[in-house]
């Protein structure tokens, strides 16, 4: 794989030698943000050492256990980049005035966050207009809130006609399992035992259609982004190569062991979670839908759900200013 990588790379590289020459003189080593756990392509390059290759300085690469802890280490200035960063804490951070932009979509998992409705009361999308009267667990102030309001806006269904019941996910999964609720709304490991007792009402791809989305992101701080610009475009490129690799099958299984050794997973377990997530191409991400206009959008949205929950006190009049689209489309062009 690493030979396959040396040309895949080689474009990057010469591309960016003259113009990182200058971030070089400023910069010293890059501390990047990630998390153990959640299995992605970039991890393949961060163990071959791509990364510190193509930008020309020392990388760090620190594990994180929330969003919210990245946020805090890139306003002291203790990370540069995060990986992954979940929306909803960027969101509380952008929300709260601190500087921060997304470069990229990280990975979306629109298959991980859904609601599911009781198996026994037989109500898909064909006729979710009966879910009006029920009783639905959902864990406010969340994404998945978010994904609720957004589809039952889709389906016609009143909120004023539901019992909606603040649940975390795991306890939303039990009250489904106990019949306690009609349907519940929740993510990751408790929405896997959701669907044992229920189904769907849309798909991931379904839900993205309707601009639902659920996803991460790579994140930096405004400042930083202006002043190295060649150097966040390069990181930037290498993922997107290292996506491309996951994406066609080029890597095969070395890629996948390597993946789930850097993640701290077990094999299987790792090949099972990374298959219920997609690493969009660079020309997928330049659409409308994600950095021409929808990931603002959709930070919009989850602002709005966030002050009425009372988990922020405000949100900006935009997040048009906390997208980037400009280190990409240099990427692009490497």
């Amino acid at each position: 794989m690493t030979k396959k990588l040396t040309c895949l790379l080689a474009g990057t590289a010469i591309a960016a030698s003259a113009s990182m020459a200058t971030a070089e003189a400023h910069l010293d080593e890059l501390t990047v943000a990630y998390f153990l756990e959640w299995p992605m392509p970039f991890l393949a390059g961060k163990a071959d050492g791509a990364y510190a290759e193509a930008l020309g300085v020392d990388v760090n690469w620190v594990s994180f256990d929330t969003g919210t802890a990245m946020s805090a280490a890139m306003a002291s200035g203790d990370v540069q980049i995060a990986v992954s960063q979940g929306v909803p804490p960027f969101v509380v951070a952008a929300s709260a005035g601190q500087p921060l932009q997304v470069l990229d979509v990280a990975v979306t998992y629109s298959e991980n966050d859904n609601c599911v409705v009781r198996s026994d009361l037989e109500i898909d999308k064909s006729n979710a207009a009966e879910l009006e009267g029920t009783k639905v667990a959902v864990p406010l102030g969340t994404a998945a809130h978010y994904g609720f309001l957004r589809q039952m806006d889709h389906f016609g269904v009143p909120l004023d006609s539901l019992e909606i019941v603040d649940m975390a996910p795991p306890e939303g999964a039990a009250a489904l399992s106990q019949g306690s609720v009609d349907f519940a709304c929740g993510y990751g490991g408790s929405l896997t035992t959701m669907k044992e007792y229920g189904n769907v009402l849309l798909t991931g791809a379904e839900k993205e259609e309707l601009g639902i989305l659920v996803f991460d992101v790579t994140s930096a701080p405004a400042d930083f982004v202006a002043e190295n610009p060649d150097l966040v475009a390069t990181f930037l490129g290498v993922t997107a190569r290292y996506n491309e690799m996951w994406n066609t099958g080029e890597g095969g299984e070395e890629m996948m062991e390597t993946i789930a050794a850097e993640s701290g997973m077990d094999l299987e377990p790792a090949r099972d979670f990374i298959a219920t997530m997609g690493f969009p191409s660079v020309e997928t991400q330049m659409s409308a839908t994600w950095m021409e206009g929808g990931i603002a959008e959709f930070m919009q949205g989850v602002a709005g759900v966030f002050v009425e929950a009372g988990s922020i006190s405000g949100s900006l009049d935009s997040y048009e200013n906390a997208v980037n689209a400009g280190p990409l489309t240099d990427a692009s062009s490497m």
